[in-house]
């Protein structure tokens, strides 16, 4: 069982939620070099993010999952069919279904 009251608990916590911001920070950076910024911010769709990603910030690891996630679409559907990171950065962006 889960004690919330351990300060492993939150130890754990807080280690997730740096996690998150460390693969996310790497992630954008990553992207923006390989596109630009400049490019990025004129390519960019106007979708939105759905609900359950603010939430996901409450579950330790859920965020980095995510984040994860998105890198091995990056890898496993765009760069590996020869398709480009702007391509990419496009359909993470846009409502276009394709």
């Amino acid at each position: 069982m889960i004690d919330f009251g351990s300060p492993d608990f939150f130890a754990y916590a807080i280690f997730g939620l740096i996690l998150n911001f460390v693969f996310s920070i790497a992630f954008g950076l990553y992207l923006s070099n390989n596109i630009g910024v400049e490019e990025m911010m004129l390519s960019k769709g106007d979708r939105e993010q759905p609900w359950w990603l603010a939430l996901s910030l409450a579950i330790p690891y859920a965020k980095m999952a995510i984040t994860l996630y998105r890198v091995a679409i990056l890898q496993l559907y765009f760069l590996d069919q020869g398709k480009s990171h702007k391509e990419y950065w496009i359909y993470l962006t846009s409502h276009d279904e394709r």
